[in-house]
Parts: C-alpha cells; sequence; structure tokens
C-alpha cells in the first residue's frame, strides 16, 4: 500500500483528493493548519468525513513549522507528498500580502525540503492558472512565458516552481507542478465566486459581477481536478537526455525531472452564462450589481489541456450546468436551505 502525504487536506482540493485516494486504496497522511481564513466548521467537516476512513490520519499544524513537518514525514514515510496548502485568494492577496510569503513561500520550501530529505518518488505541487498574469496568448499552455504576475498570490507561485525546478536539478527529486483554473463543486470555499453567487441568490441578496459580466474562465469540476492529480502521481518525470527527448507540447526541464501541467476544461466559459446556471439550479433570478475589474484580476482564462491528455489519457469534462447543478444540491443541503 502506498502512503501520500496530502498538505492542506481540510482544504476544498485536499478534501476531494484525499477521498479518493481512500477510495483507490492508498493510505493518506494529512496536514492541515485549520485557519480562520474562512469558516473553521467548513475544514473541520471535511477532515471529520475522511477521519472516517482507516486509511486517514492527520495532523493540524502549518507546513511553515518545518521540524514538526520533517518529523511527521520521517515517521509516515511517504512514497508521494502532494502539497496542496497555501495562503489562497486573488483578491485577499491585496489586504495581506505577508500571509502568501510566510505561506506559500517558506512552506513550500520546508515540504521540499522533507521531500528531498526522504528521497520521495515524486513530489506534486499546486501552482495556479493566475501565473499567467499579463498573458493574452489563449489557450494558455504550459509553454508559453509566465512571467507577468498581476499578484503577490500569482508571484508567490510563480516562485514555487522556479522553487521546485532548482530542487528537481540539484537533487534529482521528480516533480510536477500543476496549475489550477477556477475550481468549483461540492465542499467549495465560501471565498470563490460560485459559492459566494449561489448564498446571494438562495437568499435574494444581490450579486457583485466584475467587469460589467465581460469575463470568462475555464470553470473546472473539482472532481475532475482531483482525477487529473491522481492520474499524474504516476506520470513521474524522468529528466530527458538532452532538449531532443523532449516531445512538442511538453513542458519537461531539458535539465531536471520537472513538469507543469494544467489541469482545465479547455473551455472558457462566460461570467454570465455561469450566473445563468446558478439561477437555473436555484430556480431564482440573480440581482446583479455590476461593478468594474478589480486590482490583479484578468478578464478570461483558458486552458489548453492537451498535456494532461498525453500523459494520462485524461481530460476534464464535466459540463459547468452539471457542476454547477451538484454544488447547489450540496450547499442547500449542507446549509439546510
Amino acid at each position: 500500500m502506498r502512503t501520500v502525504l496530502v498538505t492542506g487536506s481540510a482544504g476544498f482540493i485536499g478534501f476531494h483528493l484525499s477521498g479518493l485516494l481512500l477510495a483507490e486504496g492508498f493510505r493518506v497522511v494529512g496536514i492541515d493548519a485549520m485557519t480562520d481564513y474562512y469558516d473553521v466548521r467548513l475544514k473541520q467537516d471535511r477532515h471529520a468525513r475522511l477521519l472516517a476512513h482507516d486509511g486517514f490520519t492527520a495532523e493540524e499544524f502549518d507546513v511553515g513549522d518545518a521540524d514538526r513537518l520533517m518529523a511527521l514525514a520521517e515517521r509516515e514515510r511517504p512514497d508521494v507528498i502532494v502539497h496542496l496548502a497555501a495562503q489562497a485568494g486573488v483578491r485577499y492577496s491585496l489586504e495581506n500580502p505577508r500571509a502568501y510569503i510566510d505561506t506559500n513561500l517558506t512552506g513550500t520550501f520546508n515540504v521540499m525540503e522533507a521531500a528531498r530529505t526522504l528521497g520521495v518518488d515524486h513530489l506534486l505541487m499546486a501552482s495556479t492558472s493566475s501565473v499567467y498574469g499579463a498573458n493574452e496568448d489563449m489557450p494558455f499552455a504550459e509553454t508559453d512565458k509566465a512571467d507577468l504576475p498581476l499578484t503577490i498570490y500569482a508571484a508567490t507561485k510563480k516562485a514555487n516552481e522556479a522553487m521546485g525546478h532548482a530542487y528537481a536539478h540539484l537533487h534529482d527529486l521528480p516533480t510536477t507542478m500543476f496549475r489550477f483554473f477556477t475550481v468549483y463543486g461540492p465542499w467549495g470555499r465560501p471565498d470563490m465566486a460560485p459559492f459566494k453567487f449561489t448564498r446571494a441568490i438562495v437568499a435574494g441578496e444581490p450579486i457583485d459581477v466584475y467587469n460589467h459580466g465581460e469575463m470568462w474562465r475555464d470553470f473546472t469540476y473539482v472532481e475532475d481536478l482531483v482525477r487529473g492529480i491522481r492520474l499524474l502521481i504516476d506520470a513521474v518525470p524522468v529528466r530527458p537526455a538532452g532538449r531532443a527527448a523532449i516531445a512538442p507540447g511538453d513542458s519537461l526541464s531539458p535539465v531536471a525531472p520537472f513538469r507543469i501541467v494544467n489541469i482545465g476544461n479547455s473551455d472558457k466559459v462566460r461570467l454570465e452564462d455561469f450566473i445563468a446556471a446558478i439561477e437555473a439550479a436555484v430556480g431564482r433570478p440573480a440581482t446583479r450589481n455590476y461593478m468594474a475589474m478589480q486590482p490583479g484580476d484578468v478578464p478570461a482564462t483558458w486552458a489548453d489541456a492537451s498535456l494532461l491528455r498525453s500523459l494520462t489519457g485524461y481530460a476534464p469534462q464535466t459540463d459547468v450546468r452539471e457542476g454547477t447543478r451538484r454544488f447547489v444540491e450540496w450547499y442547500r443541503g449542507y446549509y439546510d436551505v
């Protein structure tokens, strides 16, 4: 039985990934700091569901605690580490940028040190589509330049990619960075637009729609996302024998066992159409409060996920209307509304 250490296991994505891994017979060791960035009860309820499985154990601490992280890693001896713990949120990075430095840089360094010390089979770490920043060429491909981040959040994730590449090169540590696109679904984060829109529409309250609705996102259903991560665990990058050995379109580094992979639905959806899907699922129209674009935001994201498909044979495909219906169903059940 393989053991996977999942950081951020009480988070939205970490919860779903841990559940999938447990269902497939992995042993999962979770770490979560249970910060109050959003309702801690939601995180506690996620962990409680995971703890019902015999194969799941977890500890509550911050990955910024290097000594405790190393002690746990040396005790549990994971075969694979999936690093999802981070200070998330594009808009919150405008209010509290230091939180992103402390968690996303120092915490990630500690995780990489644990992976290096243990010599794990594969280190996988979360990045974000936000690293594409001011890039206007779409769909976004992993081989595109991503040198113009627009927020501290995006900058820390871009730094994580650079740190991961350096460790992969120096220590021959197989490392995969995956770039998420707008993720939604049951047990989602209250600070994200799908949750905010649903909560407001159910309550009959107005919703804030930025850039006057002229925004497009590659909405990715969470179960599709974690299936992609699960399959990438087995797609271990190998240091190539020079640039000629790298297939066209592959982001594999020519000097390290390191790769970046987009995980997205490969379809950009207009924000107004996403809101309409929520309205249909809730059974009530939204009152829209149209606003200007927020600092650091971008008008569109759209993933080229062909590399994920070539590596795993898998492509996310849940239709946004079906995914939204499932989210609204969960929301009504969880909050009894």
